[in-house]
């Protein structure tokens, strides 16, 4: 079992910065991606942002694309969301979510971003809230 807690979260104005953190309970290394997703009330839980822990390669949604950056730690066991030019529809709660699948690459299914179905592993979340 691999438990996933993020930090970071928060009230900002629009425009402003938050740096959303999940720590892992596992190496990050036994994993073969993790992400970010956020749901708003009422509405769908959202792909937002995932990496390849091996590699690096990042994928993302069009609604975050030059704005948001997911990073990794490997020796922290630790995935960042490096978040920028937040809009007041960004606001929602922010999950992070690892998937153990080796050998598995999405390809074309995540050309708009994550899908939440490929994940197993989920984090409580983190509320993030942006003023206009």
């Amino acid at each position: 079992q691999v438990q996933l807690v993020e930090s970071g979260g928060g009230s900002v104005q629009a425009g402003g910065s938050l740096r959303l953190s999940c720590a892992a309970s596992a190496y990050t290394y036994s994993m073969n991606f993790m992400g970010w997703f956020r749901q708003a009330p009422g509405k769908e839980r959202e792909g937002v942002a995932a990496i390849y822990i091996g590699a690096g390669s990042t994928y993302y949604a069009d609604s975050v694309k030059g704005r948001f950056t997911i990073s990794r730690d490997n020796a922290a066991n630790t995935v960042y969301l490096q978040m920028n030019s937040l809009k007041p529809e960004d606001t929602a709660m922010y999950y992070c979510a690892a998937l153990r699948r080796p050998g598995w690459f999405p390809g074309a299914r995540w050309v708009d971003g994550p899908k939440a179905a490929d994940f197993r592993y989920w984090g409580q979340g983190t509320q993030v809230t942006v003023s206009s």
